[in-house]
């Protein structure tokens, strides 16, 4: 028994060294010329040393948090910006999306707001959006920080700053998104309608291109995060906008939503467990799923980076 299992650790630690060499040679694009196991061996030590559940889980109450208000505004908005015919079809969207008993106790508010203009409920709702919004850009940049590895700082004031900026622009990526999304079949439907456009691949085409500008959105919103979200240094010149981070990010956040979607139609119980109370479960658990996956790629780009100061500050000892 005792050469046997000799034996297999033998077989272990050379299955080791072959898959040490063979990673040692594969040089991924977007790793800066980096090997992919010196890459590795930093990525899984931030991962697994870095509190990383932690820091998710921080990002996600505070998104949770500036969830409320934003949802409040824009529904204070929509008397100022649609017709009585749009308010209908916005309440019965409403009826089939939101959970049925959920719905009931919230009706007479939510009618209430969406068919009377409150400038003054708009303004407050809009302060307070902003706020934990800005919040929750914030709690991203300092879980940046707090990972295994040492990253640049600044100031606290100079961080809030940077965190409502990025609040905006993200904002702005985030609108754009919604509105392809929201309305992209939409526009399609009645060009089709109106036999605008006739050939179906004309059709498959504009689908395309719809998912192609919010999957962009995405990954640009993901890179300014991770540009912008960290101080910079001499180094900083180096770095790239579209990074292997941000890339990882993306893809992550693309089949794991859609993963995640599959499994909560298909798969779970919650709303029979915890009844209405289950969609807020479900959204926290989509949140937090969000918000690791923000940090895995910014680990990666971490990663990619501390193995390039190692490699470099070797060769200079050398």
């Amino acid at each position: 028994m005792e050469k046997y299992l000799q034996k297999l650790k033998r077989n272990f630690l050379k299955l080791e060294v072959r898959v040490r060499r063979t990673l040692s040679f594969i040089v991924l694009p977007g790793f800066d010329g980096m090997p992919l196991y010196d890459v590795l061996v930093f990525f899984f030590r931030g991962l697994f040393q870095g509190v990383l559940t932690y820091r998710a889980a921080a990002i996600a109450f505070d998104f949770f948090l500036a969830l409320v208000p934003f949802i409040l505004f824009l529904f204070t908005l929509v008397p100022f910006v649609t017709t009585a015919d749009i308010q209908v079809q916005l309440l019965g969207m409403m009826d089939q999306i939101i959970p049925a008993s959920i719905y009931e106790l919230a009706e007479s508010t939510i009618v209430e707001i969406v068919s009377r203009p409150a400038s003054g409920l708009l303004s407050i709702v809009f302060v307070m959006s902003i706020y934990f919004s800005t919040n929750g850009i914030d709690t991203i940049l300092l879980s940046f920080r707090q990972g295994y590895y040492e990253i640049e700082t600044w100031p606290w004031w100079k961080q809030k700053l940077r965190a409502f900026v990025l609040m905006v622009g993200l904002s702005f990526l985030f609108f754009i998104s919604m509105t392809f999304l929201g309305f992209g079949k939409l526009v399609i439907n009645i060009l089709a309608e109106q036999q605008i456009i006739t050939s179906e691949l004309t059709i498959v085409s504009l689908i395309f291109i719809q998912w192609i500008v919010i999957i962009g959105n995405i990954l640009l919103s993901i890179s300014l995060l991770y540009y912008f979200g960290q101080a910079k240094d001499k180094e900083m010149s180096r770095y790239r906008f579209i990074s292997a981070g941000s890339v990882l990010s993306t893809s992550l956040f693309i089949f794991g939503g859609v993963l995640l979607k599959l499994y909560f139609e298909n798969f779970s119980r919650y709303n029979l467990l915890y009844g209405s109370i289950g969609s807020l479960i479900i959204l926290l658990i989509w949140l937090y799923y969000n918000s690791i996956i923000l940090l895995i790629g910014f680990e990666l780009n971490t990663s990619i980076r501390k193995s390039k100061s190692e490699k470099t500050a070797y060769r200079v000892i050398e």
